[in-house]
């Protein structure tokens, strides 16, 4: 299969990276996580899964992150998923098949919940809709807060790199998408991968998440041993049968 990219204007100059396979639909649309690119090797892994099966692939890059333009701080989960909507609605019809990463899984339920007429389904992979409340400001120390609101900023440790710059909009933004505090009115099929040892992201949340969704056809997978990227070989093989199942292929 022939893959493509580029960049796209958003519309303000910022440019936003994406890559893609032309094949037969749904459109296998992957979301990465927070300060997360479609270089990893859950995007790697889909696109050699998406290619051998002539399957429609979208890649893309938020803003702040990966080859996209714009800068991480200026970020937030309302800019990042009108980023993907963007992208998303200028490449692709038909429909669409998210497969969401960490915030990834927030911004996916939130680009479904617009777009219910094309969800053909929805995996959350340590799926972590309203993190920037449940998980980072309701963590915060009353200094940190202080600082967060005083300054505008404060920067966190990363086991993943270089620490992280959490920024007053980001929160404040975070809190006009919130979804676990009533229904998630999706009805298209939901699969939800997530390691009970993940240190990020609360098994919990796969469980909250299932129940507040509406429709029938939700089911939670729980790795005990997976970790928070579920990366591994046999995570990766899960994350790809899962993709094969929904697309109402034998997984085996």
């Amino acid at each position: 299969m022939q893959r493509r990219g580029g960049m796209l204007d958003r519309g303000d100059g910022v440019q936003l990276a994406w890559a893609a396979l032309e094949g037969h639909g749904p459109t296998v649309v992957f979301l990465p996580g927070f300060a997360s690119d479609m270089t990893g090797s859950k995007a790697t892994a889909l696109e050699a899964f998406c290619a051998a099966r002539g399957q429609s692939l979208l890649l893309l890059d938020y803003s702040g992150h990966g080859a996209s333009g714009g800068a991480f701080a200026d970020g937030s989960i309302g800019r990042w998923r009108d980023d993907a909507a963007c992208i998303i609605d200028r490449l692709t019809s038909g429909p669409l098949l998210f497969v969401g990463s960490s915030m990834g899984g927030w911004i996916g339920l939130l680009l479904a919940l617009a777009r219910p007429a094309l969800v053909a389904g929805f995996i959350g992979i340590a799926a972590a809709p309203d993190f920037t409340e449940t998980l980072m400001w309701d963590s915060m120390a009353p200094p940190q807060r202080a600082a967060l609101l005083g300054d505008g900023y404060i920067d966190i440790p990363s086991q993943y790199g270089p620490p992280t710059r959490i920024t007053r909009g980001l929160i404040e933004d975070g809190r006009r998408h919130l979804l676990l505090g009533g229904p998630i009115a999706l009805a298209a099929p939901v699969r939800l991968l997530q390691g009970q040892r993940d240190p990020d992201v609360p098994w919990q949340t796969a469980l909250r998440l299932a129940e507040r969704i509406t429709g029938d056809d939700v089911q939670v997978t729980l790795i005990k041993d997976g970790d928070h990227r579920l990366s591994r070989p046999a995570d990766l093989d899960l994350l790809c049968r899962t993709v094969a199942a929904l697309l109402g292929e034998n997984p085996a």
